[in-house]
């Protein structure tokens, strides 16, 4: 019998736990590691709704991107609470945030490049949150933007052509806007990130960085399919199912 421990030490192994980032929340937040699983949900966020659907599907453990106790301390436990909800059902809940964005092995950042099209998915020396990648070959910040989003399927894609052709590509997906300092540092003529903040824009702008905006949710939810696999191939007999109700609810017209 798969327990929730077991799937556990498997994601520990390629993205440790012990590397989430200090204000990070990351690990088994809720339910028992001995408790078997037959089930597995995979979403970006737990919501109350994600519980529900895992009740409904019969799925014993969610695994999901994004803490579902977070900030600074749970001080009140109300029954509408997704954590309140998730216990009574006895759904166990795995978080792998912060620790799976700097996997070199296999993460958010790793699976962003592999989904973008890039090739040569590395961890810069000078920073472990950003990851670095290149482009098969020079192509234009239009051209990258377009690859992205056939690629990744999505709507659209936001951007900047704030240099010349395209080669080596700074990552830091979600809200890794920040990032934009360490990617110019590195020589980068390009920058793919979920969300940037205005001052950091102008930097990119002013320094010759393409900005690659692609939305916290579409940079993070890339991983979620790819990670169910991975685990499937570890436990075959666990069925692993990404969230069918779970989406940041954006749209573009």
């Amino acid at each position: 019998m798969t327990t929730v421990k077991d799937i556990y030490d498997n994601i520990d192994s390629f993205a440790p736990f012990d590397t989430a980032e200090e204000w990070d929340n990351a690990g088994l937040l809720v339910g028992d590691g001995n408790a078997g699983v037959t089930k597995v949900l995979l979403s970006l966020d737990i919501t109350n709704g994600v519980v529900e659907e895992a009740k409904e599907c019969g799925a014993q453990l969610i695994i999901s991107h994004h803490p579902i106790i977070f900030g600074s301390g749970l001080k009140r436990l109300a029954a509408s609470s997704p954590v309140y909800r998730a216990a009574a059902y006895g759904v166990a809940c795995i978080c792998a945030h912060t620790n799976l964005d700097k996997s070199p092995v296999f993460g958010v950042n790793t699976v962003l490049a592999e989904a973008a099209g890039l090739q040569n998915c590395r961890v810069s020396d000078k920073n472990e949150i950003l990851f670095l990648a290149d482009t098969p070959e020079k192509c234009s910040p239009e051209e990258l933007a377009a690859q992205i989003k056939q690629r990744m399927g999505l709507c659209g894609v936001a951007f900047t052509r704030s240099g010349g052709d395209v080669g080596k590509v700074g990552i830091c997906s979600g809200g890794g806007g920040s990032e934009i300092y360490s990617a110019a540092a590195e020589g980068c003529s390009a920058f793919i990130t979920g969300e940037i903040k205005h001052h950091e824009l102008v930097f990119a702008n002013e320094n010759g960085v393409s900005t690659f905006i692609l939305g916290h949710y579409a940079s993070e939810d890339v991983v979620l399919e790819p990670l169910g696999q991975r685990l499937h191939s570890a436990f075959p007999e666990v069925s692993f199912i990404k969230s069918s109700v779970f989406t940041d609810g954006m749209g573009v017209i």
